[in-house]
């Protein structure tokens, strides 16, 4: 069984025991069970039901790990032969979570 979810402005596929990280969830406190209730599909192998745009009645439980900061990126910019050079940085924070359940 599988399901299709929205989290974070971005579409994860998820199935039961799997871990994942998405964009931080500020209020998703380490060791809590947490509900995701938008759903874009289900899946048990042989069905499969598709939300216009989510399932009716469907959610997902995780577990929540924890909280990481992601890979720093650096960004730059640089304008030749004016004596500009402008170097900014962005690091995006994740929470790790483990899919407990799905619920058509």
């Amino acid at each position: 069984m599988y399901a299709v979810i929205f989290c974070g402005g971005k579409q994860h596929k998820v199935a039961e025991g799997e871990k994942l990280s998405v964009e931080l969830i500020n209020d998703a406190q380490t060791g809590s069970e947490i509900e995701l209730d938008k759903v874009l599909l289900v899946s048990d192998g042989t069905n499969i039901k598709v939300g216009a745009p989510y399932v009716a009645g469907a959610k997902v439980t995780a577990k929540v790990l924890g909280a990481h900061g992601g890979e720093k990126v650096k960004i730059v910019k640089f304008r030749r032969r004016k004596h500009h050079q402008k170097v900014t940085g962005h690091r995006q924070w994740f929470t790790d979570l483990e899919i407990t359940g799905i619920q058509q």
